[in-house]
C-alpha cells in the first residue's frame, strides 16, 4: 500500500459525512472535488475520497451489517450501504468519544494476545497497525472510529423498535428448537424424478438395501433441531411436524427443499417436553421479539436506502481494479 489515507483538516459545505475524507489502495489520489455518486433524493454529492475510506475500512476489518462481501459487487454494494449510514450517522448526530476508540484497540490488541501498550509504546503499536493492515495509525483509528459509529447507529436504531410477542409465537420458537429429528434426504431438480423416486422406495426395506450399495446414496444432516432444517435446509415447518407423528423408517413424499425437492426416510425423532416452555417461556419472549427488532432494522435500512436515492457515477476501469480485495 503506497498511499495511505491523511485526514483532511477542511471539508467543503456538502461534506456532511462524519468519517474523514481519505482513500485506502488507491495509487492515483482523488481530486479535490471529484464524485463517487450522490444521494440524489437527499441532493447530498459522495466524494470518491469517502467512498475509497469506506472501502477501506470494509476490506480491512469486514461488515457486521449483513454477510461479509463475496464478490465485487458486493463489496461494492456494501461501501454504498456504509455510506449511507454514516451519513445518517451525521444527521442524528451520533458522534464517538475517545474512550470508545480506545477501548475498542484495546481489545483488539489484547485479542491478538499482545502485551505492549499501545498509548505508550508508539513505535510498537505504528508496528503493529502496519503488520495488520498495511495501513498508518491515523488512517487505522479513523477507520475504527466510522465503524464504532456505525455499530451506535445500528443499537440505536435497533433500540427504537418494540414488537409485541404472542404465546404462541413464542411457543412455536420453542417447539421449533427442542423437537428434533434425524433423516436421511434425497435430492432431485425436478419434482416429477422425485414423484418416481419415493414411489419406488415407499417401502423402506429399498432405500436401506440402497444406502447399503452406496453410503453416499442420500445426505445425512444428523440429529438436529427443526429450526435448523427449517432455516438452512429450507425443508417446510408443516413437513416436519408430520413427520414428528410419524413412525420410525417411514419414506415422506416428496416437498420442496433447500433447491428442488426431497425424498425423506426418517430416522430417529425427539418430540419437545412442553414442560420445559414453562420453565422457558420469557426466554423464548426475547428470542422472537429480538427476531422481529432485526427484521424492523432490515427493512428501515432497505427503506433509508431507497430514500437516500444512491446514484453511482462511472469510473475509469483501471481505478476499479485497484479497490478489488487483497
Amino acid at each position: 500500500m503506497n498511499n495511505i489515507l491523511k485526514v483532511c483538516a477542511v471539508f467543503t459545505v456538502m461534506s456532511f459525512f462524519a468519517v474523514p475524507c481519505g482513500r485506502a489502495q488507491e495509487t492515483k489520489p482523488p481530486q479535490k472535488d471529484e464524485q463517487a455518486g450522490e444521494f440524489s433524493e437527499w441532493q447530498v454529492p459522495v466524494s470518491l475520497a469517502n467512498y475509497y475510506f469506506v472501502k477501506g475500512a470494509i476490506i480491512v476489518f469486514g461488515t457486521k451489517w449483513g454477510p461479509q462481501p463475496q464478490t465485487e459487487q458486493d463489496l461494492e454494494d456494501r461501501v454504498w450501504e456504509q455510506l449511507v449510514l454514516s451519513y445518517e450517522a451525521f444527521r442524528r448526530g451520533i458522534k464517538v468519544e475517545d474512550k470508545e476508540l480506545a477501548d475498542e484497540i484495546d481489545k483488539m490488541v489484547k485479542a491478538e494476545k499482545e502485551t505492549f501498550d499501545w498509548q505508550k509504546d508508539k513505535d510498537v503499536y505504528s508496528a503493529w497497525v502496519k503488520n495488520k493492515t498495511k495501513e498508518n495509525v491515523e488512517l487505522f483509528q479513523n477507520q475504527l472510529r466510522h465503524l464504532i459509529q456505525l455499530e451506535k447507529l445500528r443499537k440505536e436504531v435497533l433500540d427504537s423498535f418494540d414488537p409485541q410477542v404472542s404465546e404462541e409465537e413464542a411457543k412455536d420458537k420453542f417447539l421449533n428448537e427442542y423437537n428434533t429429528i434425524e433423516l436421511e434426504l434425497k435430492q432431485f431438480d425436478l419434482q416429477k424424478d422425485a414423484q418416481a423416486f419415493y414411489l419406488k422406495m415407499k417401502d423402506p426395506k429399498s432405500w436401506v438395501e440402497a444406502s447399503k450399495k452406496d453410503p453416499k446414496f442420500a445426505q445425512h444432516p444428523g440429529f438436529v433441531s427443526f429450526e435448523f432444517l427449517i432455516d438452512m435446509w429450507k425443508i417446510p415447518r408443516d413437513d416436519l411436524y408430520r413427520m414428528l407423528n410419524m413412525d420410525i423408517d417411514t419414506v415422506y413424499q416428496p416437498i420442496p427443499v433447500y433447491k428442488g425437492y426431497g425424498v425423506i426416510r426418517i430416522l430417529k425423532k425427539r418430540a419437545a417436553d412442553p414442560a420445559e416452555f414453562s420453565r422457558n417461556r420469557n426466554v423464548y419472549f426475547e428470542k422472537v421479539k429480538m427476531i422481529k427488532k432485526y427484521r424492523e432494522l432490515n427493512a428501515w435500512l432497505k427503506k433509508l436506502k431507497e430514500d437516500a436515492g444512491i446514484k453511482v457515477y462511472p469510473r475509469p476501469v483501471a481505478a476499479n481494479k485497484a479497490q478489488g480485495p487483497q
